[in-house]
């Protein structure tokens, strides 16, 4: 069944939700991706569009010109014969597209698919065998590369493949002895404005764009989203945040993932001023720019809050001791406000005397509340620029010690929830009805179901199970794997997410972990990590932290401590030492982390004794993106660290 991403009036909506979706619906008509910037262009016009500060010279295309690039790249990539001009709404050619986040990166990907092509996007540093499978999976006819650099780690791979083009994003020069052609970003904007943009049949079913799963268990699989899929969330996401022209967001995910582009597609549709930064520059850029509205992942804000927690680790022990004060009483405002407003996460929701105690104790508390506004929280805020409006966080759970922080200092955050194969967004949480823990509810004309796994049968609010979805947003299925796509998505259209979670009676949904992610414990017990994770990250020495246990009697930890908390506390100890040499196999340190362990573990909502965690190695190397240990949305390969530290692993539990 396909429903129209621009017919919103027949979806159940609230009043709310529809009235801020006519606020920011500007392309009813639309049936296709590239007809938003013509459009963008006419009524944005010298708004600034994209802005790089971290390029020299620094780059900024306002609507108009980014429309008129977007259009001779289009245009270019016809003339020279990388895509035909016939009826392409079935299966356009594949055009691959290797590169990071730039305002080319943009022009290009829009290009493409203006031309009538199809990309195939992945990033410029993922690992070269990677991209040489999903060059021969998609069966892509052309390359756009990032640079030089690239380009020469894949060129002798590049012979058997059917690509008879390569088009260079960068200004440098292609080696002469390149046996296939290739042109640089600049000779297709110039061959473009020599020729006329022929038009092109595209509607709501075509294929837009391919991107290939991290293949962290197996081989990458080719999603399939179709222009539909990506309108819908450009025109649905307005029922959650409302950019006005000329607000500036903040770009720091990765645009060839699918929630960085749907970001960048809905910032860019609304008017908003686009600042590219990454991890080296995002404090600065935050301050400098103060952007409205950000889309991050929560590893980002457990950066910030670690931050801030090692600013006021170095101040004198009195401003410390104040700080914690109002965080306390501030801790205790949330809550009582929360269970007032009936925004708590529990089946049975507070009685009628219980919000009224609450919201009592909320006004006595209001008054501390606000000075630790004005003497501690204001300045916390100044770290994100002071205007950030809504930060949409994706990409995987926040934890609750999060969630607490940053409402705390008045900085709201709205999780969302999607997969690449649901282009992504499934649900998300209102400003106005922030469900602290939740994943939010079903954006509009988008049904979620919890299963239970052995059975099938749905389940009632309250009870576990597989996550199901349904909308117009789920992929056609992952490219030329037919007996894959049967397996995700069943005759009926619902798409097993492969999460586990569960609904409140509101239709607000929970996750609790992944089904894949799941330790079996020898008692038959089943433990959700990702929730004791978040609990004892709260830990100042803990960084990072993975359990493991599959088919183990107990848990184990490995853990990245924070290195920099562990040598003001062994320097606390030692204070006649300048820098005291940290033991960190000492029965001290040890002692230390088992006590950090054992209270958060013990401290979270929930509690099991199943939970607590054994035996636990400190390990040094941080999981990061470079070490392929993590995804680019900064998310624990957990295959990945448990088959580097299997050794490690098993002496754990010997």
């Amino acid at each position: 069944m396909t429903i129209s991403p621009t017919s919103p009036n027949s979806w159940q909506m609230s009043d709310r939700e529809r009235a801020n979706l006519q606020k920011v619906t500007l392309y009813d008509s639309v049936q296709s991706l590239p007809e938003i910037w013509p459009l963008a262009s006419q009524y944005f016009g010298r708004t600034t569009a994209l802005h790089d500060p971290h390029v020299k010279p620094e780059v900024k295309f306002t609507y108009e010109q980014l429309n008129q690039q977007i259009q001779k790249f289009a245009a270019g990539l016809q003339s020279l014969g990388v895509v035909s001009t016939e009826n392409t709404t079935s299966l356009p050619p594949r055009v691959a597209l290797f590169a990071d986040n730039s305002p080319r990166w943009m022009i290009a990907d829009q290009g493409i698919i203006m031309a009538g092509g199809a990309d195939v996007v992945r990033s410029g540093t993922a690992d070269i065998q990677e991209l040489v499978y999903i060059l021969q999976d998609s069966g892509s006819i052309s390359l756009v590369v990032e640079n030089l650099a690239l380009l020469e780690k894949l060129s002798d791979r590049l012979q058997d493949l059917p690509i008879h083009l390569i088009i260079l994003l960068s200004d440098e020069d292609p080696d002469s002895n390149e046996t296939l052609p290739v042109v640089k970003f600049s000779q297709v904007i110039a061959t473009g404005e020599e020729t006329t943009l022929k038009p092109i049949n595209q509607n709501l079913e075509t294929l837009a764009t391919l991107l290939y799963t991290s293949g962290t268990t197996g081989k990458p699989k080719g999603v399939m989203l179709t222009h539909g899929n990506l309108l819908y969330q450009i025109n649905l996401l307005g029922t959650i945040i409302q950019p006005n022209p000329g607000e500036f967001t903040l770009s720091i995910l990765p645009t060839w993932h699918s929630f960085g582009r749907v970001g960048e597609y809905l910032s860019l549709s609304q008017g908003c001023t686009q600042i590219y930064t990454n991890k080296r520059y995002l404090k600065k850029d935050f301050q400098e720019y103060k952007p409205h509205y950000v889309f991050c992942v929560p590893r980002v804000w457990e950066l910030i809050y670690d931050g801030v927690q090692k600013q006021l680790r170095e101040q004198p022990a009195s401003k410390q001791k104040l700080a914690n004060f109002f965080f306390s009483i501030s801790q205790q405002y949330i809550t009582a406000r929360r269970i007032s407003q009936g925004l708590i996460l529990q089946l049975d929701k507070p009685s009628q005397s219980e919000k009224f105690l609450a919201t009592l104790k909320s006004w006595l508390l209001l008054p501390l509340h606000i000075l630790g506004e004005k003497i501690v929280y204001q300045k916390i805020r100044q770290a994100t620029g002071g205007r950030l409006k809504f930060a949409v966080s994706g990409g995987g759970s926040l934890a609750m010690h999060l969630e607490n922080f940053f409402q705390i200092v008045g900085i709201d955050l709205l999780v969302g929830y999607g997969l690449t194969e649901t282009s992504p967004v499934l649900t998300a949480r209102h400003h106005w009805e922030n469900l602290r823990g939740s994943a939010g509810r079903p954006l509009p004309g988008t049904e979620i179901k919890i299963v239970d796994p052995e059975s099938g049968k749905t389940l009632p609010p309250g009870e576990k199970g597989i996550v199901l979805a349904r909308g117009p947003q789920i992929m056609v299925g992952y490219y030329q794997n037919p007996e894959a796509t049967k397996k995700a998505i069943d005759s009926e259209g619902w798409f097993n997410t492969g999460d586990i979670g569960w609904m409140t009676p509101e239709n607000d949904l929970v996750l609790t972990g992944r089904a894949k992610d799941t330790i079996v414990l020898t008692n038959g017990e089943n433990i959700e990590p990702q929730p004791i994770e978040d609990a004892c990250a709260r830990s100042q020495y803990i960084d990072q932290i993975m359990l493991v246990g599959q088919d183990q009697k107990y848990l184990g930890a490995l853990i990245v401590p924070n290195v920099e908390a562990v040598e003001a506390q062994v320097a606390q100890g030692n204070p006649s030492e300048s820098q005291p040499e940290i033991d960190w196999k000492g029965q001290a340190l040890q002692e230390l982390f088992r006590q950090e362990l054992n209270r958060e573990v013990k401290n979270r909502p929930g509690y099991r004794p199943d939970d607590r965690i054994g035996p636990f190695n400190l390990i040094l190397e941080p999981f990061t993106i470079e070490n392929g240990m993590m995804t680019q949305t900064m998310k624990i390969k957990r295959p990945v660290v448990t088959e580097h530290y299997r050794d490690m692993i098993d002496r754990m539990f010997d």
